[in-house]
C-alpha cells in the first residue's frame, strides 16, 4: 500500500513529482496561490455543482483533493480514484465522507475544527434570538406594507435573558453558545451529551447534565449542535419534539439530519411548538414545503461559518493539511491518524 509519509530521502536524488490536488469549490485566492506553492492544482473556478460521475472524472490522476461539506467521497468513489491518498475537508463535519472506506484503502481524512467554532456560535445563538423574538415573522410583515397599528400584543414573542437555554451537543460550539447564554443573558443552561462535561468545564457555564427527554422537556430554547451520525439520525423525531414546551423553541445549526423536518412542521403548524429556527436542512439545498410554509420558521442557508475571515481561516487549515501530508509530514488536524502509520 501507498503511504503518504516518505520521511528520508537522498539529498543527491532528483526532486520528487509535484502532486497533483483537486479543489472541488471555488475558495479564497490568496488560499490559492499559498496552496499552488506546493502543489499541482486542478480548480473548480466556475465553483459549479458538480454531480457525482463529474467529481469522479475529475479526481482522475490526482493525489489530493480539497473538498467542501458538500461533496461525497464514499467507497465507490475511492475505488474509481485508485490514486486518490488525502481528502482535506474545509469543513469540520465529516459525515459527507466514508471515514471507514478511506481509512480501510490507506486515505488520510483531515477536517477544519475550531476555526470556526465562535462564528458558527454567534449565528446559532443570533437564529435562536431571531426565532423567539419572531423576526422573521415581523420583518416581512413590515416589508408587505401590513403595518398600519400598533398594539399591546403586536408580535409577542418570547423572553430570553433569564429563559432555560438546552444544548443537544455540548462539543466545541455547544459550549461556545452556553458561554453566551449563561454570561452574556443570565440563562440556565441544561445540556444532554453522550457524556457529561467535566466539573471544571460545566461549572464556569452553570451548565447541567440531563437526559435526553428533560433537556427536550426543560429548555426554554433548545439548540441543536450534534454531530451528525447514522445513530443520530432524527433524534429529533415526533416523540422527541411532543415532550417540549408549546411555548418553546427549536435551532438547528448542527445537521439537517438530526431533526424530522416533516414532523416540526408539523408541530409548529399545530401550535405544538413556538418556532424553529434552521441553518441545515437533511437534503440541502431542497428545504420541505411544509418548511417554508410555516411563518414562524427561521430558515438559512447553511451560513452558520459564513464570515469572510472564518472561511478564509477554514480553507487555509485544509491547505495546510494538504501541504503537510504533500510534504511527507503529519497533517494538522488528522480524522483518522492510523493511516498515517
Amino acid at each position: 500500500m501507498e503511504t503518504t509519509m516518505t520521511l528520508l530521502r537522498d539529498p543527491g536524488a532528483a526532486a520528487p513529482q509535484r502532486r497533483r490536488v483537486l479543489v472541488t469549490r471555488a475558495i479564497d485566492p490568496a488560499v490559492i496561490e499559498v496552496l499552488r506553492a506546493h502543489v499541482e492544482l486542478s480548480l473548480n473556478s466556475d465553483d459549479a455543482d458538480w454531480s457525482q460521475l463529474e467529481l469522479i472524472e475529475r479526481l482522475q490522476g490526482h493525489w489530493g483533493a480539497l473538498v467542501t461539506v458538500g461533496e461525497r467521497i464514499d467507497a465507490a468513489l475511492l475505488d474509481a480514484c485508485p490514486e486518490l491518498r488525502a481528502v482535506c475537508s474545509l469543513g469540520v463535519g465529516v459525515n459527507n465522507i466514508d471515514i471507514a472506506a478511506c481509512t480501510a484503502r490507506g486515505v488520510v481524512v483531515t477536517n477544519a475544527p475550531d476555526v470556526l467554532t465562535e462564528t458558527t456560535a454567534d449565528l446559532g445563538f443570533a437564529l435562536m434570538m431571531a426565532a423567539a423574538r419572531r423576526v422573521g415573522e415581523s420583518e416581512r410583515f413590515l416589508r408587505q406594507g401590513a403595518w398600519t397599528r400598533w398594539s399591546c400584543d403586536f408580535f409577542t414573542g418570547m423572553e430570553v435573558h433569564g429563559a432555560t437555554l438546552g444544548i443537544l451537543g455540548m462539543g466545541r460550539i455547544g459550549q461556545a453558545v452556553a458561554r453566551r447564554g449563561a454570561l452574556g443573558f443570565g440563562m440556565p443552561v441544561i445540556y444532554h451529551n453522550r457524556n457529561p462535561l467535566p466539573a471544571e468545564m460545566a461549572e464556569p457555564l452553570g451548565a447541567r447534565w440531563v437526559s435526553f427527554d428533560a433537556l427536550m422537556q426543560e429548555a426554554d430554547h433548545l439548540v441543536i449542535v450534534l454531530p451528525y451520525s447514522a445513530n443520530v439520525h432524527h433524534i429529533v423525531d415526533a416523540r422527541a419534539l411532543g415532550l417540549m414546551k408549546p411555548s418553546a423553541t427549536l435551532t438547528n445549526v448542527g445537521r439537517g439530519g438530526l431533526v424530522d423536518e416533516l414532523a416540526l412542521a408539523d408541530a409548529l403548524g399545530a401550535g405544538r411548538l413556538a418556532a424553529a429556527a434552521l441553518d441545515v436542512f437533511e437534503h440541502e439545498p431542497a428545504v420541505p414545503q411544509a418548511l417554508l410554509d410555516r411563518p414562524n420558521a427561521v430558515l438559512t442557508p447553511h451560513i452558520g461559518s459564513a464570515t469572510r475571515t472564518t472561511r478564509r481561516a477554514m480553507a487555509r487549515l485544509a491547505a495546510d493539511n494538504l501541504i503537510a501530508l504533500a510534504g511527507g509530514s503529519d497533517p494538522l488536524t488528522a480524522v483518522n491518524p492510523q493511516v498515517l502509520g
